[in-house]
């Protein structure tokens, strides 16, 4: 069966990790996806630590035939190919290509694409059906367009640092970059709503996708700017402010979450602990209360949890329908069947060596009824369809395409 996305086409110029997120997404659902890099630099991530090659995984580059894992992962199922897009001869093919193109897809910072001449408007010169999408940290408008971010900084600069960790201690950021993976499936969303609307009035459009405002869009659903009028700190740990219980707990043999949002799943978990006793008790009966005086609930589940083992407690409260989850390590979540079942940990292969990577790299998240969705192919060779897309796009072979290598056009 076709993808949903088959036959589009997006010339991808992203690097790192938000672009190439959006565009591996893209790809899943069938765009021909085209990674275009620089000739000079490359992609900054092919040959970047932690590498995969024959020795296994490492940081020192072992082989010729070693790649970085990280690109491994977020180029399947592109092609690619070089181009010199600050050369004028380069800017010249890029938009023969874009003529015929459906969508392009950048992370510069912003107005790089504007000083290289394949902005939006350049691009809508040539194919006023282009579908152009710029992912940045802050978006193309207001006073910190021009700002640099990484992860990093997103993650401070919306707050979620600030609401990440314990009360007593520093701020501290998600263990992954969340910003970038949030902000690549939110472009890859716009992308594939863009088309729609292009499919029904044959409008394409720019899609300005910032780090900041994906981020802030998901971590505002909690009411953190009235925290200070409810008396919290801003750092809530493992909790979640409106629940009680809802948090982490010591079990025998490692750790457990328990999460009560009902009054129905707290009356559940006080039989499971065999504590019907505060059944009776008007405040444990109140959530206001429980908010409040967490901690005093928190040393009652506590207490029942440290003399099982974790086991033991999923299954008892799966049992009484009370919302749990051992606390994985990660050799645990590579066992997991769930994800196993529902193909999220897939093999990777290197291309240089034709091998099984060390390392396994996810699956595509959404599942379709009706039409496939997958990565079908491994990351490419940099740079293996060069002379297959100028062909293809811009009507270049033999001796003109050794001239622009011999160039650096390519």
């Amino acid at each position: 069966m076709k993808k949903i996305l088959d036959g589009v086409v997006v010339l991808d110029l992203t690097r790192f990790f938000s672009g190439p997120q959006c565009t591996l997404f893209l790809a899943g659902m069938g765009a021909e996806v085209i990674k275009i890099d620089d000739p000079r630099s490359g992609d900054p991530i092919a040959f970047a630590p932690p590498y995969d090659g024959p020795g296994g995984i490492s940081f020192e580059r072992r082989s010729a035939q070693d790649m970085g894992l990280a690109y491994l992962k977020r180029q399947r199922g592109k092609k690619s190919m070089t181009l010199d897009l600050k050369s004028a001869e380069g800017r010249g093919i890029f938009l023969s290509m874009a003529a015929k193109a459906d969508v392009v897809v950048e992370n510069f910072s912003a107005g790089v694409a504007t000083r290289l001449g394949i902005d939006y408007a350049a691009l809508k010169a040539v194919n006023p059906s282009i579908i152009y999408c710029a992912v940045t940290g802050y978006g193309s408008t207001g006073p910190d367009r021009n700002v640099k971010a990484y992860d990093l900084m997103v993650q401070a600069a919306a707050g979620l640092m600030s609401m990440t960790g314990h009360p007593e201690e520093g701020p501290v950021k998600a263990a992954s970059a969340l910003s970038d993976a949030i902000s690549g499936s939110f472009a890859a969303q716009g992308v594939v709503a863009a088309l729609l609307h292009r499919e029904r009035t044959g409008e394409g459009q720019a899609v300005d996708v910032s780090m900041a405002d994906c981020l802030f869009a998901l971590i505002f659903d909690e009411p953190i700017d009235c925290y200070e009028g409810l008396g919290l700190a801003p750092r809530q740990g493992n909790r979640i402010m409106r629940f009680s219980p809802f948090n982490a707990f010591e079990a025998r043999d490692g750790w457990v979450v328990i999460g009560a949002a009902t009054h129905a799943e707290w009356l559940s978990l006080l039989g499971a602990m065999g504590r019907e006793d505060l059944k009776d008790d008007p405040n444990m009966m109140q959530i206001g209360w429980r908010i409040v005086n967490n901690a005093q609930v928190d040393e009652v589940v506590t207490a029942w949890t440290l003399g099982l083992g974790k086991d033991e407690i999923v299954a008892a409260l799966g049992r009484a329908g009370v919302p749990c989850s051992p606390i994985r390590s990660t050799d645990e979540v590579m066992r997991w069947s769930q994800l196993r079942e529902r193909e999220m940990i897939v093999p990777l292969t290197n291309p240089l060596s034709g091998a099984t990577a060390a390392a396994s790299g996810p699956g595509f998240p959404i599942k379709f009824g009706a039409t496939p969705a997958a990565y079908d192919t491994p990351a490419p060779v940099p740079g293996a369809h060069t002379e297959e897309m100028l062909a293809r796009f811009a009507n270049l072979a033999g001796d003109e395409v050794r001239r622009l290598r011999k160039d650096g056009i390519i």
